[in-house]
């Protein structure tokens, strides 16, 4: 489990095609000093398992439902990378609840400044828009940020200058595709009220147990 806070961009070493897998290896500064081999690290989003580090790089294995579902098979040797290693019992939870479990890929359709802010519009799948509230949290690339509009057929968020400078967001361009992991608490309660064992949780259940 992840907060989205970006501990520091990685870049792109190496990304080597097995079959429908890929083996990634990352080169950064201060992750590789404190990892160990099966430990989880959030790459762009995705919770992915390491396999080997040294002290400059790690490296990770990406199996075939990642690559279906992220970016990670699109990376080149060289590009940016946001990670993120797991939350620890007792740490502050600054951002939200970030799995690594990334639902599907969205696009970049505007990027306009506001003040010190820059406003990114995403075009987004209608199964993950409907998981989106107006102020609610989003993980784009990993990246706890708040939703300051949704519509039909996108949602928006506005990048504060730290943001822009310390993530992979702030090297994005109109056109370009980010993993999106939409909140786990949306999920869980749509589940509860739409599961029909012992007749789910429905507005006469609630009632009857003094809920309304």
């Amino acid at each position: 489990m992840f907060t989205g806070l970006i501990a520091e961009m990685g870049r792109v070493d190496a990304l080597r095609r097995e079959g429908s897998s890929y083996r990634l290896t990352i080169e950064a500064k201060k992750i590789p000093l404190t990892l160990f081999v099966g430990e989880s690290v959030c790459c762009n989003g995705a919770c992915l398992t390491v396999t080997h580090f040294d002290a400059h790089c790690f490296t990770v294995d990406v199996m075939p439902e990642t690559v279906r579902h992220t970016t990670i098979g699109l990376l080149k040797k060289g590009d940016p990378i946001n990670l993120e290693q797991t939350l620890k019992l007792g740490a502050g939870l600054d951002g939200h609840l970030v799995l690594g479990h990334v639902d599907g890929v969205g696009t970049i359709s505007r990027i306009v400044p506001e003040g010190i802010a820059k406003v990114t519009t995403i075009t987004a799948p209608k199964e993950l828009l409907h998981y989106m509230v107006k102020k609610g949290s989003i993980a784009i690339d990993g990246i706890s940020l708040t939703l300051t509009d949704v519509t039909e057929t996108a949602f928006s968020v506005s990048l504060i200058p730290l943001t822009v400078k310390d993530t992979t967001l702030g090297k994005k361009k109109v056109g370009d595709a980010v993993n999106l992991e939409t909140d786990i608490l949306g999920k869980y309660v749509e589940k509860l009220i739409n599961h029909k064992l012992d007749g789910g949780l429905t507005k006469a259940s609630l009632l009857e147990n003094g809920f309304l």
